[in-house]
């Protein structure tokens, strides 16, 4: 526990807690979203459960970016190059606006084909295209939200993006039941409630960056040029790693709808309790990488392990609490996000059997996040296809093929304790062979320096 107590863990530990806390109110808000949209019945559960992987497409995209924004202007202030980082800034919100409205556009052209070939009843389909242009447009609003907190992390600033973050769903708590009964707009209630919330988290992270001239035109052509190039060759593996997941999304769903639309209901509920579950290991993928590039860059490979161990622990343990905890209150839990009676058997039964496996999930998530860290993103990116691809999908359709819904349930946790298990396989081989090469570098270099020695002088 040594390696905490240093000035590094205590900035870590700073920048830590404020996005933990608005990454909690953010969780809090989708469950309770999910509770007001559970009154409305099946169908509404359904079509939110075949939005969910489309949604871990967006998200894919926007955090493949945020990762080019953060390393990119964060080396660009390293370097005191604040003009430089200023012209970034405004290229990269600009870039992030084009791609995001060039998808959501998209999306909306093709979502009956999307939901078509998903699985969903055609009876969902007008249900659906009055939640997708509300929701489409609140995934651009949160995607506009997120390159802001880019930039402001990529400058040491925390606190503001929490800020915003805990705005906006408590805005988005207060606004739903108003949008959904009040107003009587149901499901497409719920997308404007967020659409509102956005907003209002928009405006409170953009107006400080443009307030103290954090963004600024580019100046030239050549420069627009240059810095495209940088940002798509930091984005180009970033996404990769980053899009695995919305596939394995897309095909699970797929898998999970020859049950039914209460099996996709369930499965929608259970991303949400997922999400909420891991709120921890997702704030230490966040928080691990400044600490991991700093060992990374003294050559301390000896530190970064001991880190990583450290964090695995808390990971197992913090789950195993919360899996005891979901178990212990999963009547309760199903009873207060859906009247469904089917839906609430069914989500009861996930809660019982997924959420304890949610430690395997944590383990192999941090060792992608650290491959990163360590400037081996081919590295976490075999891991990701791992993970999903070999482990996850595979188990996924063996359960449901052997046991239906249950076993799907059963190969979902299945899965997830193989992909930590191959994720800390992985990472260890790797680890040793980086000893080894290090070991191999500094015994050359011992050699060079005895040879460069006067003789009789001190090496």
């Amino acid at each position: 526990m040594a390696i905490f107590n240093n000035p590094q863990s205590r900035q870590l530990y700073q920048m830590t807690w404020p996005m933990l806390i608005g990454m909690l109110a953010i969780a809090s808000n989708q469950l309770i979203d999910s509770a007001f949209i559970g009154q409305l019945g099946s169908q509404p559960l359904a079509v939110v459960g075949f939005s969910m992987p489309i949604y871990q497409v967006i998200i894919g995209i926007q955090v493949g970016l945020g990762i080019a924004t953060t390393s990119l202007i964060s080396r660009a202030l390293g370097a005191q190059q604040e003009h430089y980082a200023q012209q970034l800034g405004c290229l990269i919100i600009i870039t992030g606006f084009l791609l995001m409205t060039l998808l959501c556009l998209l999306l909306w052209h093709i979502q009956q084909p999307i939901a078509i070939n998903l699985g969903a009843d055609k009876s969902l389909l007008p249900l659906l295209r009055a939640y997708w242009m509300p929701w489409l447009l609140s995934c651009w609003l949160g995607a506009m939200l997120y390159f802001g907190f880019s930039i402001l992390r990529a400058r040491g600033d925390t606190r503001l993006p929490a800020t915003a973050l805990v705005f906006s769903s408590l805005m988005n708590i207060a606004l739903d039941p108003l949008f959904i009964f009040v107003f009587d707009l149901g499901l497409a209630g719920a997308a404007w409630a967020t659409v509102s919330a956005f907003t209002g988290g928009c405006l409170i992270i953009y107006k400080p960056i443009i307030k103290r001239q954090l963004i600024r035109l580019p100046s030239t052509i050549n420069m627009i040029v240059t810095a495209l190039r940088r940002l798509f060759s930091f984005m180009t593996p970033a996404l990769l790693s980053q899009f695995i997941p919305p596939l394995s999304a897309l095909l699970a769903t797929a898998l999970v709808a020859t049950f039914g639309n209460e099996a996709v209901a369930t499965w929608g509920l259970g991303n949400r309790i997922e999400f909420f579950s891991i709120i921890l290991v997702l704030s230490l993928t966040m928080s691990m990488p400044a600490m991991i590039g700093c060992l990374m860059g003294e050559n301390n490979l000896t530190g970064i392990d001991q880190l990583i161990r450290i964090a695995i622990r808390f990971i197992i343990l913090s789950q195993v609490i919360i899996a005891l905890i979901t178990a212990l209150l999963s009547v309760a839990i199903s009873s207060a996000l859906t009247t469904d009676a089917t839906i609430a058997q069914q989500f009861n039964q996930y809660l019982l059997l997924v959420p304890i496996s949610y430690s395997g999930l944590g383990i192999s998530m941090l060792l992608v996040s650290a491959c990163c860290a360590m400037g081996m993103p081919g590295l976490a990116l075999i891991m990701s296809a791992l993970r999903l691809l070999v482990c996850y999908l595979p188990l996924l359709w063996l359960g449901a093929e052997s046991g239906g819904l249950i076993g799907l349930f059963i190969g979902a946790a299945a899965g997830n304790f193989c992909a930590g298990y191959m994720s800390w396989l992985v990472y260890q081989n790797h680890l040793k062979h980086l000893h080894a090469q290090q070991q191999s570098h500094s015994g050359y270099q011992s050699m060079l320096n005895i040879q460069r020695c006067p003789e009789g002088s001190e090496v």
